[in-house]
């Protein structure tokens, strides 16, 4: 069940706020998607959102922000999950991670072997009926050299091949962050924090 959070309104408002000219009052948001999470240290890391928008992404903005975690914790949502893919591109086949050797992104060219087009997310290829909940994605079979994905906001559940090589790298490598909300207003420490993902901002 997802938690309501009763700052929830706040983080959608501010932005209305900030463009009113008041930034120096309220502080300052940030949104991208969660390439890191320690929970022992209590930070995060995220490549920012160019647009802010959870619809039409833009995860582009280096270098990446590293967060701390608010300390009181009724500012915090879901904990963040983090994953490497930042793009999927089912259009030119190619998949874009974040690499951290390079602190870079790398472009990866793959050779697709299926794609399903319009997959919702309780379509059976996606959901366990039987278990009533989402599978788990990525699929990595290192023994068939494949991996699939399912992207909820592309509706698109893609399998494809890539070399061997890419094979010895951690299945969270293709797999996407969580999107996070920062509502901060000193550099690197988040007053407040909003799991986009995981949070439903309808539910009442």
């Amino acid at each position: 069940m997802i938690k309501k959070i009763s700052w929830l309104t706040v983080l959608i408002i501010l932005p209305l706020v900030l463009v009113l000219g008041c930034a120096k009052e309220y502080g300052k948001i940030d949104q991208g998607r969660t390439i890191a999470f320690d929970k022992e240290k209590k930070t995060f890391t995220i490549v920012s959102d160019k647009n802010q928008d959870p619809k039409k992404p833009d995860y582009s903005i280096l270098p990446p922000h590293t967060y701390t975690l608010p300390t009181d914790e009724k500012q915090m949502g879901p904990e963040p999950k983090a994953g490497k893919r930042i793009k999927l591109d089912t259009k030119k086949n190619e998949i874009i991670i974040f690499d951290d050797a390079t602190q870079n992104f790398k472009v990866i060219p793959y050779k697709l072997i299926d794609q399903k087009e319009n997959v919702k997310p309780k379509d059976e290829l996606v959901f366990d009926t039987k278990e009533k909940k989402a599978k788990k994605f990525p699929v990595v079979n290192r023994e068939k050299k494949t991996i699939t994905i399912y992207s909820k906001r592309q509706g698109t559940l893609s399998t494809f091949s890539l070399p061997d090589e890419y094979f010895a790298l951690p299945d969270s490598t293709w797999d996407a962050g969580d999107e996070m909300r920062i509502y901060y207003k000193e550099a690197g420490k988040a007053h407040r924090v909003m799991n986009i993902t995981k949070t439903d901002i309808y539910k009442k």
